[in-house]
């Protein structure tokens, strides 16, 4: 058995519908911010049309009803309903990868490059040749 209740309802004018509800708590300044409007959603205690609503993205509509903070408030909209629909986009068809001949490289005389170093530690070593400090035994490094 469903009761009509007639009670006084603050207007809450938006530019298009749907619209979702954090959006409709923070378009009249019912909470600070989207944050703070998604919380209350989520902890229950926001109403849409007499029922508990836990969905932060629930679609407002022209004349939904919404109880907050023991107060009521209703969407005004005069624009018409704009669904948006998403196009898919149909993915272009793989192209096969080109087939690879086998070739065979020629050897280089250059030094390979172990890891990150630009040189080996033969190469470095010979470029060095420094001797060590006879007092704390370090060699000298260079950048």
């Amino acid at each position: 058995m469903s009761e009509e209740i007639e009670v006084e309802a603050i207007g809450i004018e938006v530019l298009a519908q749907p619209i979702e509800l954090y959006k409709v708590l923070k378009i009249a300044n019912l909470v600070s911010g989207g944050g703070e409007a998604k919380y209350a959603i989520s902890e229950g205690y926001v109403a849409v049309n007499g029922e508990v609503e836990l969905r932060k993205r629930c679609k407002m509509y022209d004349g939904d009803v919404i109880e907050f903070n023991g107060e009521f408030y209703v969407v005004l909209c005069d624009q018409p309903v704009q669904e948006q629909v998403e196009q898919v986009k149909p993915k272009p068809a793989p192209k096969p990868a080109p087939k690879k001949a086998d070739k065979k490289k020629a050897p280089s005389n250059k030094p390979k490059a172990a890891g990150n170093r630009s040189v080996t530690k033969k190469a470095a070593n010979k470029a060095t040749e420094a001797k060590a400090d006879t007092a704390t035994g370090r060699k000298p490094i260079s950048f």
